[in-house]
């Protein structure tokens, strides 16, 4: 599925899942064992994985391992019934980001629609697990699709330049997702054709993601690239270092409005007013047609000890006792600041003179 060197979050086999502890990254490599749906809630909620896409997948596989050696007493219906619930707890782990309910609504529907044949419950359970293992192998695919369709629109719409240098924020790797990624998916592409000079990437903090797992990959990947402090995002625009901008995506609205790693919105800004292109890198699944816009997005606030302390709140106090704490997780950059929005399905691009994206109708031949 994926190269033998390539960095996976995710190592799953029938009946056994390992998820790389990203808390412990870049200095440690180690893998925790999640044996059932409280594992894995336990894992997403704790960051150990974390990503759109990976959280999504990591809490399907989690549930998987938990039914593939299950004694349960009942009927279809109640092993759907089962399922379905373990599936809406761990939709609660991390709620802003849309993949994680999106797949868990497909994954309910599909045991509940196998309930109505099935003989016994282990069918439903069989069922559920095939479903699961195949979230997995499809991301891997997806993100490689996303890298080459934005790979080859940024050579285009940056078509007199013989380098592109690309500013990323977070981490949408291969540590976020089943492997290659998304927005650094796009930049990983850019490498292999030979037409990306240099990849920055932001700290992103508090929890540093930036710091720790991207540059972590880029260094793992060879990838030439340079990691810079949140704060210095505008300047190296101003400077003229960077020609786009690449971030992934938690949930994007109707309109295109977008939820993303809390800073997201302050590097959309600093793009719109250095003239440099904005571009959102996510699956499909990250769309949410069921919000007008981004206003209706629930934005996840994290502990006041992310702030409070070093590494992430792990570390030692660093701010003064007392102190007040607002540490939203995501931020929501509206649609007239992205330039479009790459998908595995293709690029969305603007429709209209207001800024903003026909997504639903983008979707319809796509699908």
């Amino acid at each position: 599925m994926v190269g033998s060197d390539a960095l996976q979050s995710i190592v799953y086999a029938r009946g056994s899942l390992r998820l790389l502890d990203q808390r412990k990254l870049p200095l440690e490599m180690d893998y925790i064992d999640v044996k059932n749906s409280a594992d894995g809630w336990n894992a997403i909620r704790d960051m150990v994985v974390r990503g759109a896409p990976a959280i999504a997948i990591a809490a399907a596989l989690a549930l998987a391992v938990e039914v593939s050696d299950l004694d349960f007493i009942g009927t279809p219906g109640e092993a759907a019934s089962f399922v379905s619930k373990k599936l809406e707890y761990l939709v609660f782990s991390r709620p802003t980001a849309v993949n994680l309910s999106d797949a868990a609504t497909k994954l309910q529907t599909l045991v509940s629609k196998a309930a109505e044949t099935a003989k016994d419950s282990k069918a439903i359970f069989q069922v559920y697990i095939e479903a699961a293992e195949t979230m997995l192998v499809d991301d891997v695919a997806d993100n490689k699709a996303i890298g080459s369709h934005g790979a080859v629109f940024l050579q285009r719409q940056l078509a007199n330049s013989k380098k592109i240098s690309v500013l990323t924020h977070c981490n949408t790797g291969s540590l976020a997702t089943a492997g290659y990624g998304t927005a650094l998916g796009v930049i990983r592409a850019l490498y292999s054709g030979g037409v990306l000079e240099k990849a920055f990437c932001t700290e992103t903090r508090p929890f540093n993601q930036g710091s720790r797992l991207t540059a972590f990959e880029l260094v793992h990947e060879k990838i030439p690239a340079t990691l810079i402090a949140d704060s210095a995002a505008a300047a190296l625009m101003k400077q003229g270092h960077v020609q786009a901008v690449i971030v992934g995506a938690d949930r994007i609205a109707a309109n295109g409005d977008t939820a993303n790693k809390i800073g997201t919105y302050n590097l959309a800004i600093s793009a719109k007013h250095h003239s440099v292109q904005f571009y959102v890198a996510a699956p499909v699944t990250s769309i949410d047609l069921s919000l007008p816009s981004g206003d209706e997005i629930v934005i996840e606030e994290r502990s006041p000890k992310e702030l409070l302390n070093s590494e992430g709140g792990l570390g030692k106090q660093v701010a003064a006792s007392g102190i007040s704490v607002w540490n939203p997780a995501f931020d929501v950059t509206p649609a007239n600041l992205i330039t479009a929005i790459i998908t595995e399905k293709g690029v969305i691009t603007k429709t209209d003179a207001d800024g903003s994206f026909d997504i639903k109708g983008f979707l319809q031949p796509a699908k």
